[in-house]
């Protein structure tokens, strides 16, 4: 019983003295970024939006998150069915969402107005 009360008064004078220490340097700390030292983010404007969606293609590019299927389908329907005068081409993009497809953004850029690219969540 005498070591327990023995340490315990060691834990409380070591604590307070710690305490004190700390109070009485009010200096400045410096501290680091976990992150490091981030690049600069290259800002690219958004495109001009079209006045209508009359006559034109749009491309909606599925990148095949997982369940999402059924909505892609669904999303589909209700375009064609609110705007019929605008072309949707439905395309699967090659790969997943962080893989490249440059033949198909050539297409998308060489033939559409605008693109719906899907995401996931």
């Amino acid at each position: 019983m005498k070591i327990r009360a023995v340490c315990l008064s060691i834990v409380l004078i070591a604590s307070f003295i710690a305490a004190a220490a700390w109070a009485a340097d009010t200096g400045k700390i410096v501290v680091m970024n976990p992150r490091g030292i981030q690049p600069e983010i290259r800002k690219i404007p958004m495109a001009k939006r079209q006045a209508t969606l009359d006559d034109k293609t749009v491309y909606i590019v599925d990148t095949k998150y997982p369940n999402t299927k059924p909505f892609v389908g669904a999303l589909h329907d209700a375009l064609k069915a609110k705007y019929p005068k605008t072309t949707w081409v439905l395309k699967e993009k090659l790969g997943g969402y962080m893989d490249d497809d440059p033949n198909l953004w050539k297409e998308v850029k060489d033939k559409a107005a605008g693109a719906i690219v899907l995401v996931g969540h």
